[in-house]
């Protein structure tokens, strides 16, 4: 396939990735792998391996990584992604990553969410290849591609790569695990409506301590979200929903007294699997704001 071929098939592929998780921001193992386009079937990714490089294609179409798998795929200081060679092999599946950065290919990333569960983040760009520590070097977005040297970023580089970290992957990822481990539903009021549905942090990530981790995330419904981060509503290290006690002496309409008041000594729908609970210390840390507030 010549390249400005390549290139419409790519932009037609991601035009159409971009319609399927409009909505549902995650897309399946099976989705990506009857992916059709005018007609057409294309594998996004591969059957066994973390990289897909399609016979027909001159570069790497989509790379898969997997937090909590045996690869060192990782951010490197706040800055770019680290995607490291498949163990044992320093040619074979990468010749095509590396094609990919001779021709300036994008690509997607695929970031396992559960198993056959992915949040793609595309276009994304291999800029350098790395073999002293055997990892491939990848922009998260078209700036950061146009970088001098991408294994010594500025700082102000490296302070607008962070920031596109946080956006394109951390946020969406915290969001997709945290949903997903309470059901798809407010952990205070049990509404199911998606787009009314938020990932809250219960320490902020404005803190050192405010992890994109599931046990420092809450499932809650956008009104029980804002409440929250404002101490109208607290939950307490033993999985109760408090309302502030001034908010329950106020008579403000419906709204007032069904959505917040009447929550009041509820307990917390937490997530089935135990490891996806609400660390407790946490809770209790910011049970104590809420209290002060009270």
């Amino acid at each position: 396939m010549d390249l400005s071929t390549e290139a419409v098939l790519r932009h037609q592929i991601f035009e159409h990735l971009r319609e399927m998780v409009q909505e549902t921001e995650t897309v399946s193992r099976e989705q990506l792998w009857s992916f059709e386009v005018d007609g057409e079937v294309h594998r996004l990714i591969d059957r066994s391996r973390g990289i897909r490089n399609p016979k027909e294609m001159n570069g790497t179409l989509s790379i898969m990584s997997d937090p909590e798998g045996d690869y060192a795929d990782e951010e490197i200081g706040g800055s770019l992604f680290a995607y490291s060679y498949r163990k044992g092999s320093k040619a074979s599946d990468n010749t095509k990553l590396r094609r990919a950065i001779e021709f300036e290919l994008p690509l997607i990333l695929l970031r396992k969410i559960a198993p056959s569960l992915y949040l793609p983040v595309f276009p994304v760009y291999a800029v350098a290849d790395d073999p002293q520590n055997e990892r491939f070097l990848i922009a998260l977005d078209e700036e950061l591609r146009s970088v001098q040297d991408p294994r010594q970023l500025k700082p102000l580089e490296k302070r607008y790569a962070a920031r596109i970290t946080k956006q394109r992957i951390h946020q969406p990822e915290f969001r997709e695990r945290v949903l997903l481990a309470y059901n798809r539903q407010c952990a205070v009021c049990n509404l199911k409506h998606r787009e009314l549905l938020d990932a809250a942090h219960i320490i902020s990530d404005t803190k050192p301590h405010g992890t994109a981790t599931v046990d420092n995330g809450l499932g809650l419904c956008k009104i029980h979200h804002a409440a929250y981060d404002a101490n109208f509503l607290g939950i307490s290290p033993d999985f109760e929903v408090k309302i502030n006690k001034n908010l329950m002496e106020e008579k403000d309409g419906p709204m007032l007294e069904h959505g917040l008041q009447a929550m009041h000594d509820r307990p917390l729908s937490v997530p089935t699997r135990q490891k996806d609970h609400p660390s407790r210390d946490r809770l209790d840390e910011r049970f104590s704001e809420f209290l002060a507030a009270s």
